[in-house]
């Protein structure tokens, strides 16, 4: 049986930990490298890094800040934001990240996938959808923090990603971001069942049980959360016993 991973996720902005509300409305919630340390001690799986607005700044990523957490953690993490370029990668790589996130830059220039899994190996390239669903039921690509259709369908392209090498999916639902009401179930199943790589559900975790809800409906193989674990919540360690309580097989950390 497949060990499912809790993902805490922690969107940086100027240097210091934020979380919105479909990508809007950013508040500050502490600092990237001591909360990073305090999840990979306390039972996360994985870890997600994202400069919210390197992309739309139309700068770099911060490596600095990759740098530090990759000294404080045991775990593995990733990194995305402003990464452009396979010297964007190999600069956050260098710095410790092991994977990176890329969004809007594939979605201008879709060979940067093909060519950074060539270079680098798919394990290590996250194709990061964000995905809005428009009144026709379809779910649209965004770009840059949100806030741009990329007039691509969301399914489609995950399924491009795909052959172009990209590791896994990292599936952010735009309408459910910080509504605390939940994962998008209908886009997350449709998206898992479209592809064969893992994918990582975000967007809407409100509390455990949804956690629980988005493993036990969908076969997604990963649960990305951020304000029930900034805000405490909930911990880590909570989750896990919950899922474990339902059947759901998650790691013992």
């Amino acid at each position: 049986m497949i060990v499912k991973k809790i993902i805490p996720c922690l969107d940086v902005k100027d240097g210091q930990v934020v979380k919105g509300i479909n990508f809007e409305g950013l508040r500050q919630m502490g600092d990237p490298v001591e909360m990073a340390s305090n999840y990979s001690d306390n039972g996360a799986d994985e870890l997600v890094l994202l400069d919210i607005s390197a992309t739309t700044e139309g700068r770099d990523t911060m490596v600095d800040v990759v740098k530090r957490v990759s000294e404080k953690i045991s775990i593995p993490f990733a990194v995305g934001g402003g990464i452009k370029t396979l010297d964007d990668i190999s600069r956050v790589l260098d710095a410790g990240a092991d994977k990176v996130g890329i969004n809007s830059a594939a979605v201008d220039r879709p060979e940067l996938i093909k060519e950074a899994a060539q270079k680098f190996g798919s394990e290590k390239i996250v194709a990061a959808v964000d995905a809005k669903q428009f009144p026709d039921g379809s779910w649209h690509v965004m770009t840059h923090g949100g806030m741009k259709d990329a007039e691509l369908d969301a399914v489609q392209w995950s399924k491009m990603l795909e052959e172009l090498g990209a590791g896994e999916i990292l599936l952010t639902s735009v309408d459910r971001d910080g509504m605390k009401d939940g994962y998008d179930l209908e886009l997350t199943k449709a998206i898992v069942d479209a592809v064969d790589i893992p994918v990582t559900a975000s967007g809407g975790c409100g509390n455990a049980d949804h956690i629980v809800e988005v493993f036990e409906k969908t076969d997604c193989a990963s649960a990305l959360a951020a304000s029930i674990f900034h805000e405490n919540t909930v911990s880590i360690p909570e989750v896990k016993k919950l899922c474990r309580g339902q059947g759901v097989n998650v790691s013992d950390s």
